[in-house]
């Protein structure tokens, strides 16, 4: 049973050049009636199961005003919340102030997800973006005031035409921020975005590297733990719904092209604004077979440090994972790495983490 949710809010003051989520940008007559076919969406389909995190994400949830805010709270009050849920809101820099702030405490969020990605002239103009040190800095501040002791600072890097001076300068200014929780992520060109359309690759592969061990060994020398291939984490404050994904964890999914993942099943909803309004929620079904499922679990369970728990593997699949011939040919390589019952990606080898899991799969 899920015990997950993620609720989709596709609305953007305006539109990053990278970004291929469900977005659109804000338009203010549009907002109440999203709201109103979201909270009938999750009145729909929501079980009445405890929820131990909620995850709220866009688009840029933070592009709603203090008004619709009252109307999101209305929406998060139908769950049953656990005591201590992680509510997680994603934001901007520019929308958080004092009584903003106030109110994502009043409605329960208790994590934040801060968007900065840089602070860097040139990244921020490619991006489509704004951040000054200053600003995030003392926004941060703010909120720690209010009680928030769980911020995530989302960071970008291996832009086209990107230094390896700018990647190191860009991340010890987030270490200055003293995050609970940094999300460490190298571009991805996707298809229909912007700056794909006008850069056909991003820097060269042997300097992404670069900036990754640079990012990892930074990171890690300030005290933060590389607990996922792109994310890092003060103790005790490793990204609860997140975790639920690298586990293959079942989840809900509510809202304008949300994913979900309930009873076996993985499920997409529909990216048309007026198919939603309408109540035609589900764009595509797939039921997962077991076979689908251990790949699942594989590819996205050695996204983490840590690794797959063996033990559990076989009480779940009767199966011994470490006697796959593909595993023991990779563990003998030195690519995985079994021990204390769990298997693992060499550390040393992670960022061709994808490679791996091909010949895995």
């Amino acid at each position: 049973m899920a015990k997950s949710v993620y609720i989709h809010i596709p609305f953007c003051k305006s539109i990053c050049s990278y970004c291929d989520f469900c977005k659109m940008f804000y338009v203010k007559k549009w907002v109440p009636k999203y709201l109103d076919a979201l909270e009938k969406e999750i009145k729909e389909r929501y079980e009445g199961e405890e929820i131990k995190t909620l995850y709220i994400g866009g688009g840029t949830p933070s592009s709603l005003n203090i008004k619709e805010l009252e109307k999101l709270k209305d929406i998060i009050d139908i769950f049953n919340i656990s005591k201590n849920c992680e509510i997680t809101f994603e934001a901007n820099v520019q929308d958080l102030n004092d009584i903003y702030l106030t109110y994502l405490k009043n409605i329960g969020v208790n994590r934040l997800s801060i968007g900065i990605e840089s602070f860097d002239n040139d990244k921020l103009k490619l991006m489509g973006r704004e951040a000054s040190f200053d600003q995030a800095d003392k926004i941060i501040r703010i909120a720690r005031s209010k009680g928030f002791n769980n911020i995530n600072v989302d960071f970008m890097y291996a832009l086209p035409n990107e230094t390896i001076d700018k990647t190191k300068d860009d991340i010890k200014k987030i270490i200055k921020l003293k995050p609970d929780h940094i999300s460490a992520y190298s571009l991805i060109l996707e298809p229909n975005t912007k700056i794909n359309i006008h850069y056909k690759e991003t820097v060269d592969d042997d300097t992404e590297y670069d900036m990754y061990q640079l990012i990892k060994k930074t990171l890690e020398k300030s005290g933060y733990e590389h607990y996922e291939v792109s994310n890092y984490s003060k103790p005790n404050k490793y990204a609860k719904h997140n975790l639920v994904y690298w586990l293959n964890g079942e989840y809900y999914g509510f809202g304008l092209g949300a994913c979900g993942y309930l009873h076996e099943v993985r499920y997409e909803n529909t990216r048309s604004l007026t198919k939603y309004l309408d109540g035609n929620y589900t764009k595509t079904k797939e039921l997962v077979s077991l076979e689908d499922e251990k790949k699942n679990k594989l590819m996205l369970g050695l996204r983490l440090l840590k690794g797959i728990d063996l033990n559990a593997w076989f009480l779940k699949y009767n199966e011994n994972l470490e006697n796959n011939e593909s595993i023991k040919k990779l563990v003998k390589e030195k690519m995985l790495i079994i021990k204390d019952n769990y298997l693992y990606i060499n550390p040393k080898k992670l960022y061709i983490m994808n490679e791996i899991l091909i010949r895995i799969i």
